[in-house]
């Protein structure tokens, strides 16, 4: 029997209005990332307040910058760097590895309470969501890791040979690198994003939910690629209204004084940590329904394709 074309995107504008319909999911997708998310910044607060006044930023050249003068700048930045690193790193060390478990503890239970939500026909399964999480975030750190290394490279190459720092270069670099990081987790993420929902969907085990996630076919692959890169494009749009907004009151600062910029930074803060959880539940939501269509059985409201 033949099968009317898939849309994508299309879709998406469907299932933002669903997922907007039911405010608790994306509360729910709130509140476990704030849970331990805010921890997380409280305890980096301390220690970078620790950090300033170990090394304040009148021993490092921070206070001298001149951002009209972006070729100096950059060589006092990259100066401060070098004191501030050591000290960096070893908060790291600890840091990481810590805030890495707990957020994959977090992350595996909250992803599921938030999927049950969804689709309450599914079970709980913790310890599996927690294994799946954990190779989530084995991918975001050789990604992050990559990436950091690439623009290393472009930095000792443009700006840290001791002459004049070739700023234009750099930056050409750093974008350039950052798109295609980008791109590329858009092309290699939904591996481990549709792995929690296959294991509760279809059922199986931690290691056969990665294994289908590989196998998905063409045409699913397709759409959560598609879907990715999407999310990924809205998720910059929304850093960009972000820093548009944050900017609207500063040149009337001098009239509203600081406190009133607070205020405005908090509400755009708020803003932008809430559209972009929101469009987390999307994503889930619109990889569901793909999977009906593509994999589903009748007990969850879709037809396996013969």
């Amino acid at each position: 029997m033949s099968r009317q074309p898939v849309r994508g995107t299309q879709s998406i504008v469907g299932q933002m209005g669903w997922v907007i319909g039911r405010p608790s999911l994306t509360a729910l997708e709130v509140a476990w990332r704030w849970l331990v998310g805010a921890p997380i910044l409280f305890i980096c607060w301390i220690q970078l307040a620790k950090i300033l006044a170990d090394l304040p930023p009148e021993t490092t050249g921070l206070n001298t910058l001149d951002l009209t003068n972006p070729w100096v700048s950059s060589l006092k930045l990259a100066v401060a760097w070098d004191m501030y690193r050591p000290h960096v790193v070893t908060v790291l060390r600890w840091l990481v590895p810590v805030a890495a478990g707990a957020w994959i503890v977090v992350s595996g239970i909250g992803r599921n309470i938030v999927l049950k939500r969804m689709e309450p026909r599914l079970a709980f399964r913790p310890i599996a969501m927690i294994a799946l999480q954990a190779a989530w975030v084995v991918v975001v750190a050789i990604t992050g890791w990559a990436w950091w290394a690439s623009i290393g490279w472009a930095a000792n190459n443009h700006i840290g040979k001791g002459a004049e720092p070739d700023l234009v270069g750099y930056t050409m670099w750093a974008i350039f690198l950052t798109l295609g990081f980008f791109t590329l987790w858009a092309l290699i993420s939904w591996v481990v994003a549709i792995a929690p929902m296959i294991l509760l969907l279809e059922d199986c085990s931690t290691a056969a939910a990665l294994a289908r996630s590989v196998r998905l076919g063409k045409g699913f692959t397709g759409k959560l690629v598609e879907v990715n890169l999407v999310m990924g494009i809205v998720k910059l749009a929304l850093l960009v209204l972000a820093m548009v907004f944050s900017s609207v009151l500063i040149p009337f600062a001098d009239q509203i004084g600081a406190g009133t910029l607070y205020i405005e930074w908090f509400i755009v803060s708020v803003f932008y940590f809430v559209a972009s959880d929101y469009f987390h539940v999307v994503r889930l939501k619109g990889f569901i329904e793909f999977w009906r269509i593509f994999r589903g059985d009748a007990s969850l409201g879709g037809a396996r394709p013969e």
